[in-house]
This record gives structure tokens, C-alpha cells and sequence, in this order.
């Protein structure tokens, strides 16, 4: 997700308030396990739970190939987050009631937006965890990361967590067919930190730590999802330290 260059709507979060928002969560955890992955959208397999740290501030990092990837890995890992998301999930029909319950970070991409980078710091101070994807916008494979990504983990100090998933391609859908055929799976990988020595990184920076994290996540995907980041062997780790 960029945030040079990008606007939200919605107030701005002072003091996140997590628990207040954990009973109507709940209730949309049960609707996703009772309905949506019975009858929408088919989970073949979550790996790397143990992975996941369970107390803290973190960013989950992911790709995003089909619209619903942020649902699926949101419905799996084993604590509530709060995404990130292109401000028109707000407009869509019906389904759009579902963001606004949740509290979802609406972004508008193509203006300067400090406001959702406050939000995103605030869920984060409180401890909690911001799912986002760094390409911005779905792609068949990965496309070039966005800074964002970077800036929000440098300037709260959370670790971020890559998760990889692939196989929601047709889904949500009722079609037998596709039911018949492998779904979603899903890979929890290691957390890791960016390394900065203190020193507030300029873009060149944030760059480099942008691009070693897509890498990360590349190598836990399918080859032929890769994309810009195919070519595994010019990864390099720089400013990543792994925590596990």
C-alpha cells in the first residue's frame, strides 16, 4: 500500500480503541467460518501458524491476487487485524457493510494522505496488528511493492510478517466446479524487522527495504507468481533481521 501520494476517508484514529471492537469481530469471524468458507470460498491449507506472534504490534504483508485474499488470510490467522483497504470496498454493494463493521483503514489512492498513516501507527501503538498488501492493487503475479510498507515498520519499530497465498482465483463462488478443484492456501513465513541503525531511511532506502521484503514473500509463492521478483538469486537481506 502507498501512502505518498495517497488520501483516506473517515476520521483519523487518536487512541485505538482494540476492545471495543472485538465483539462485532467476533461475530464476523463466526459468519466467515460458518458461511463464507463453507459455501463461498474453500481453505486447502493454512501452514506456519506457530509463526505468528501472538502478543504485539505487527504488519502483515501479503499479495493480493484475487479480491478475496485480505478475507481469506484475515479469517485464518489466529488473531483479529485490521487491514488496510482501497477506499471502494466502503461502496460496494452489499459487501461493503462488511468494512465498515470491522473498521477497516479506507485509502484513496492518488493524493498525499497522512491521515491513514496515523491510523495505521495508532493501531499499531496500541499493540495490535495492520494487514496490507505492499503491491497496492490485485495482480495475476507480484508487481513492483510500494513504500509504504517500509515507512509504517521503520516508524513503529513492528516486525512484519510475510504471508503468501495462492488458489482463491474463481472464489467467492457457488460453482461446483470450482469447489471440485484446489482452493486457497495459505503460508505464515517468519517475522522480521528492517534494520535501520537508527537513522530515518530516505526513499533510496526505503526502496531497497521494500524490494528485500517482496523478495521474502516471492520466495514463498509458486514460481510462476513471482512476478518481478522471479529472479530469486538477486534477493538480498540487508536491512532484514528475522526473528525467529
Amino acid at each position: 500500500m502507498e501512502f505518498v501520494g495517497l488520501r483516506t476517508r473517515g476520521k483519523t484514529r487518536g487512541r485505538y480503541d482494540h476492545q471495543r471492537l472485538e465483539g462485532r469481530r467476533k461475530v464476523l469471524r463466526w459468519m466467515l467460518d460458518n458461511i463464507g468458507f463453507r459455501f463461498l470460498v474453500k481453505i486447502e491449507h493454512v501452514e506456519g501458524r506457530e509463526h505468528f506472534p501472538m502478543v504485539g504490534p505487527a504488519i502483515v504483508m501479503i499479495n493480493h491476487i484475487a479480491f478475496v485474499d485480505p478475507i481469506v488470510v484475515l479469517g485464518r490467522l489466529p488473531r483479529n487485524v485490521v487491514p488496510l483497504a482501497k477506499a471502494e470496498v466502503y461502496d460496494y454493494p452489499l459487501v461493503g457493510i462488511f468494512p465498515k463493521i470491522w473498521d477497516v483503514i479506507p485509502v484513496h489512492r492518488g493524493e498525499v494522505d497522512r491521515r491513514a498513516i496515523r491510523s495505521a501507527l495508532a493501531v499499531l501503538r496500541a499493540g495490535e496488528v495492520i494487514l496490507m498488501a505492499p503491491e497496492g492493487t490485485r495482480n495475476p503475479a507480484l508487481a513492483r511493492g510500494k513504500e509504504g510498507l517500509a515507512y509504517l515498520a521503520h516508524h513503529s519499530g513492528a516486525p512484519v510478517v510475510p504471508v503468501a497465498i495462492h488458489g482463491t482465483h474463481g472464489f467467492p463462488t457457488l460453482s461446483l466446479a470450482r469447489w471440485r478443484q484446489p482452493g486457497a492456501e495459505i503460508t505464515i513465513g517468519r517475522p522480521f524487522r528492517f534494520k535501520t541503525s537508527g537513522r530515518r531511511p530516505d526513499r533510496a532506502a526505503l526502496r531497497q527495504m521494500t524490494d528485500e521484503a517482496m523478495y521474502v514473500l516471492a520466495a514463498m509463492l509458486p514460481p510462476e507468481l513471482r512476478g518481478v521478483y522471479s529472479e530469486l538469486d538477486k534477493a538480498t537481506r540487508e536491512t532484514l533481521e528475522f526473528l525467529q
